[in-house]
Protein backbone atom coordinates (compact mmCIF):
# COMPACT_ATOMS: atom_id res chain seq x y z
CA UNK A 1 0.00 0.00 0.00
CA UNK A 2 1.69 3.46 -1.05
CA UNK A 3 2.15 5.57 2.05
CA UNK A 4 -0.26 8.41 2.70
CA UNK A 5 0.61 11.87 1.19
CA UNK A 6 0.71 13.60 4.52
CA UNK A 7 3.11 10.81 5.93
CA UNK A 8 6.12 11.93 3.93
CA UNK A 9 6.81 15.49 5.14
CA UNK A 10 6.63 14.65 8.66
CA UNK A 11 9.63 11.71 7.92
CA UNK A 12 11.51 13.87 6.06
CA UNK A 13 11.33 16.55 8.69
CA UNK A 14 12.81 13.82 10.94
CA UNK A 15 15.19 13.12 8.72
CA UNK A 16 16.53 16.63 8.30
CA UNK A 17 16.74 17.36 11.90
CA UNK A 18 18.66 14.20 12.48
CA UNK A 19 20.98 15.43 10.47
CA UNK A 20 24.60 17.23 12.64
CA UNK A 21 23.68 16.51 15.68
CA UNK A 22 25.69 14.50 19.19
CA UNK A 23 27.01 11.42 18.81
CA UNK A 24 24.51 8.52 20.42
CA UNK A 25 25.23 7.86 24.67
CA UNK A 26 26.82 4.41 24.89
CA UNK A 27 25.78 1.60 27.17
CA UNK A 28 26.85 -1.94 27.49
CA UNK A 29 24.68 -4.94 27.45
CA UNK A 30 26.63 -6.86 30.20
CA UNK A 31 24.83 -6.01 33.72
CA UNK A 32 26.16 -7.72 37.29
CA UNK A 33 25.59 -9.96 38.84
CA UNK A 34 22.04 -10.26 40.46
CA UNK A 35 19.66 -13.06 42.14
CA UNK A 36 16.85 -14.00 40.54
CA UNK A 37 13.74 -12.09 41.57
CA UNK A 38 10.73 -13.75 42.72
CA UNK A 39 7.47 -14.86 40.30
CA UNK A 40 5.49 -12.52 42.57
CA UNK A 41 7.79 -9.63 41.94
CA UNK A 42 7.82 -10.57 38.24
CA UNK A 43 4.26 -10.02 38.51
CA UNK A 44 4.42 -6.55 39.77
CA UNK A 45 7.03 -4.85 37.79
CA UNK A 46 7.15 -6.44 34.52
CA UNK A 47 4.31 -5.17 32.24
CA UNK A 48 3.04 -5.77 28.59
CA UNK A 49 4.73 -2.71 26.14
CA UNK A 50 1.44 -3.04 24.56
CA UNK A 51 -0.70 -2.60 27.05
CA UNK A 52 0.78 1.04 27.69
CA UNK A 53 0.52 1.82 23.94
CA UNK A 54 -1.15 -0.75 21.62
CA UNK A 55 -0.03 1.05 18.67
CA UNK A 56 3.73 -0.26 19.73
CA UNK A 57 4.13 -3.24 16.85
CA UNK A 58 5.46 -6.82 18.65
CA UNK A 59 7.71 -8.90 16.37
CA UNK A 60 9.24 -10.85 18.89
CA UNK A 61 12.09 -13.01 17.64
CA UNK A 62 13.29 -15.41 20.53
CA UNK A 63 9.39 -16.81 20.79
CA UNK A 64 10.02 -18.31 16.99
CA UNK A 65 12.50 -19.42 14.95
CA UNK A 66 13.42 -16.26 13.44
CA UNK A 67 16.48 -15.52 15.23
CA UNK A 68 20.09 -16.72 15.09
CA UNK A 69 19.61 -19.39 16.64
CA UNK A 70 16.80 -21.13 14.41
CA UNK A 71 14.52 -21.96 17.12
CA UNK A 72 12.47 -20.07 20.14
CA UNK A 73 14.61 -19.89 23.24
CA UNK A 74 13.55 -21.20 26.20
CA UNK A 75 11.24 -18.83 28.15
CA UNK A 76 9.55 -17.96 25.44
CA UNK A 77 6.09 -18.74 25.09
CA UNK A 78 3.89 -16.41 23.83
CA UNK A 79 4.81 -13.22 21.02
CA UNK A 80 5.21 -11.04 23.73
CA UNK A 81 7.10 -8.40 24.80
CA UNK A 82 7.45 -7.09 28.52
CA UNK A 83 9.50 -4.27 30.11
CA UNK A 84 9.62 -2.96 33.79
CA UNK A 85 6.89 -0.43 34.21
CA UNK A 86 9.64 2.68 34.18
CA UNK A 87 10.67 1.23 30.75
CA UNK A 88 7.50 0.41 29.37
CA UNK A 89 5.71 3.95 29.89
CA UNK A 90 8.95 5.63 28.61
CA UNK A 91 8.66 3.61 25.43
CA UNK A 92 5.30 4.49 25.14
CA UNK A 93 6.09 8.42 24.98
CA UNK A 94 8.78 7.61 22.62
CA UNK A 95 5.90 6.25 20.39
CA UNK A 96 4.12 9.06 20.98
CA UNK A 97 6.66 11.41 20.00
CA UNK A 98 7.57 9.41 16.46
CA UNK A 99 4.49 9.21 15.67
CA UNK A 100 3.80 13.12 14.82
CA UNK A 101 6.96 12.15 12.20
CA UNK A 102 4.55 9.36 10.68
CA UNK A 103 6.99 6.50 12.13
CA UNK A 104 5.88 3.79 15.11
CA UNK A 105 8.26 1.33 16.96
CA UNK A 106 8.37 -2.41 16.31
CA UNK A 107 9.79 -4.67 19.21
CA UNK A 108 12.07 -7.59 18.65
CA UNK A 109 13.02 -8.19 22.74
CA UNK A 110 12.29 -6.81 25.72
CA UNK A 111 12.47 -8.73 29.03
CA UNK A 112 14.40 -12.07 27.96
CA UNK A 113 14.69 -15.05 30.79
CA UNK A 114 17.79 -16.11 32.36
CA UNK A 115 17.69 -19.12 31.00
CA UNK A 116 17.03 -17.97 27.43
CA UNK A 117 20.70 -15.90 28.29
CA UNK A 118 21.69 -18.91 28.95
CA UNK A 119 20.45 -20.64 25.89
CA UNK A 120 22.30 -17.88 24.05
CA UNK A 121 25.26 -18.65 25.45
CA UNK A 122 25.68 -22.67 24.77
CA UNK A 123 24.30 -22.40 21.37
CA UNK A 124 27.49 -20.34 20.95
CA UNK A 125 29.53 -22.96 22.31
CA UNK A 126 27.56 -25.40 20.36
CA UNK A 127 28.59 -24.34 17.00
CA UNK A 128 31.73 -22.76 18.18
CA UNK A 129 30.92 -19.22 17.90
CA UNK A 130 32.44 -18.42 20.91
CA UNK A 131 34.00 -14.95 19.74
CA UNK A 132 30.18 -13.19 19.61
CA UNK A 133 29.98 -13.60 23.56
CA UNK A 134 33.83 -12.50 23.94
CA UNK A 135 33.30 -9.39 21.38
CA UNK A 136 30.46 -8.34 23.50
CA UNK A 137 27.58 -9.24 21.06
CA UNK A 138 25.97 -11.91 23.17
CA UNK A 139 25.98 -11.35 26.46
CA UNK A 140 26.40 -14.54 29.38
CA UNK A 141 24.00 -11.66 31.95
CA UNK A 142 22.02 -9.17 30.59
CA UNK A 143 20.31 -6.06 30.79
CA UNK A 144 17.23 -7.60 29.25
CA UNK A 145 17.09 -10.11 32.57
CA UNK A 146 16.09 -7.34 34.42
CA UNK A 147 13.35 -5.90 32.06
CA UNK A 148 14.99 -3.05 31.01
CA UNK A 149 16.67 -3.50 27.83
CA UNK A 150 14.61 -3.47 24.72
CA UNK A 151 15.56 -4.26 21.12
CA UNK A 152 13.64 -2.58 18.43
CA UNK A 153 13.16 -0.68 15.18
CA UNK A 154 11.26 2.05 13.42
CA UNK A 155 8.16 1.47 10.92
CA UNK A 156 6.48 3.53 8.21
CA UNK A 157 2.80 3.93 9.80
CA UNK A 158 1.47 4.84 6.30
CA UNK A 159 2.73 1.87 5.05
CA UNK A 160 3.35 -0.81 7.66
CA UNK A 161 7.04 -1.45 6.59
CA UNK A 162 9.85 -1.08 8.27
CA UNK A 163 12.29 2.00 7.31
CA UNK A 164 15.91 0.61 5.94
CA UNK A 165 18.15 0.58 8.93
CA UNK A 166 20.90 -0.80 7.15
CA UNK A 167 21.46 -4.30 8.78
CA UNK A 168 18.81 -7.03 9.94
CA UNK A 169 18.35 -7.27 13.87
CA UNK A 170 20.65 -9.45 15.59
CA UNK A 171 23.74 -8.65 12.19
CA UNK A 172 26.52 -9.78 14.55
CA UNK A 173 29.18 -7.69 11.92
CA UNK A 174 31.00 -3.72 12.42
CA UNK A 175 27.77 -2.64 9.97
CA UNK A 176 25.52 -2.90 12.73
CA UNK A 177 27.35 -0.93 14.97
CA UNK A 178 24.95 2.59 15.25
CA UNK A 179 27.70 4.65 13.59
CA UNK A 180 28.61 2.69 10.87
CA UNK A 181 26.07 3.86 8.05
CA UNK A 182 25.66 6.63 5.83
CA UNK A 183 22.98 8.69 3.54
CA UNK A 184 19.51 7.97 4.40
CA UNK A 185 20.19 4.47 6.64
CA UNK A 186 22.75 6.93 8.80
CA UNK A 187 19.79 9.82 9.21
CA UNK A 188 17.28 6.60 10.09
CA UNK A 189 19.75 5.29 13.23
CA UNK A 190 20.30 8.59 14.43
CA UNK A 191 16.39 9.55 14.48
CA UNK A 192 15.64 6.32 16.66
CA UNK A 193 18.50 6.89 18.75
CA UNK A 194 17.65 10.58 19.51
CA UNK A 195 14.14 9.74 20.11
CA UNK A 196 14.83 7.14 22.32
CA UNK A 197 17.55 9.22 24.27
CA UNK A 198 14.49 12.04 24.63
CA UNK A 199 13.00 9.46 26.95
CA UNK A 200 16.10 8.17 29.28
CA UNK A 201 16.91 5.07 27.13
CA UNK A 202 20.50 4.87 25.78
CA UNK A 203 21.99 2.87 22.66
CA UNK A 204 24.70 0.02 22.85
CA UNK A 205 27.27 1.09 20.23
CA UNK A 206 27.70 -2.36 18.56
CA UNK A 207 24.19 -2.66 18.29
CA UNK A 208 21.58 -0.34 16.16
CA UNK A 209 18.73 -1.73 17.94
CA UNK A 210 19.52 -2.13 21.49
CA UNK A 211 18.86 0.30 23.98
CA UNK A 212 18.18 0.35 28.11
CA UNK A 213 16.63 2.30 30.79
CA UNK A 214 18.30 2.88 33.99
CA UNK A 215 15.98 1.91 36.93
CA UNK A 216 17.26 2.32 40.29
CA UNK A 217 17.46 -1.66 41.70
CA UNK A 218 16.45 -3.45 39.39
CA UNK A 219 16.82 -7.22 39.16
CA UNK A 220 16.88 -10.13 37.65
CA UNK A 221 14.00 -12.70 36.50
CA UNK A 222 13.68 -16.01 34.97
CA UNK A 223 9.87 -15.98 34.30
CA UNK A 224 8.38 -17.52 31.13
CA UNK A 225 6.72 -15.06 29.21
CA UNK A 226 3.30 -16.47 28.81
Amino acid sequence: MPPHSGARPAIATLLVLACGGRPAAVASPEAPPLPTASAAAAETLLVDVRSVDSTIEVDARYAGSDNFTGAPLPGYEAPRALLRREAALALGRVQARLRTGGLGLRVFDGYRPVRATLAMVDWTERTGRRELVDSGYIARRSRHNLGVAVDLTMVDLASGTAVPMGTEFDTFTPAAHTANAEGRIRRYRQILVRAMESEGFRNYEKEWWHFSYEVEGAVAFDEVIR
